[in-house]
């Protein structure tokens, strides 16, 4: 397993993503200008240093740093959040 997305889909208000890492393998820091909530589908993560395993859930508030990290056999997890706008180059 290489990592990453591995199925999306959004509508009008809302994206959503599934990503599944290895061992040890994530997307590193990232910070978003939205709420994201992540629900662990299977394995587990730690996220921020905190492990979710399978069936559980965690909302990060928008502009805060999170890291994630895939526990010892792996993860499969879901997020989701509001819709972001087009982004508007030079503002």
């Amino acid at each position: 397993m290489r990592g990453g997305p591995i199925w999306g889909a959004e509508s009008e208000e809302l994206n959503a993503t599934i990503l599944e890492w290895p061992a040890g393998g994530g997307p590193g820091e990232t910070v978003s200008q939205l709420d994201v909530v992540y629900v662990v589908l299977a394995g587990s993560i730690l996220l921020d240093g905190a492990e979710l395993r399978a069936g559980e859930a965690r909302i990060v508030p928008k502009d805060a740093p999170r890291t994630v990290v895939a526990g010892a056999e792996g993860a499969r997890y879901l997020t989701a959040h509001r819709r972001r706008g087009l982004l508007r180059l030079g503002q």
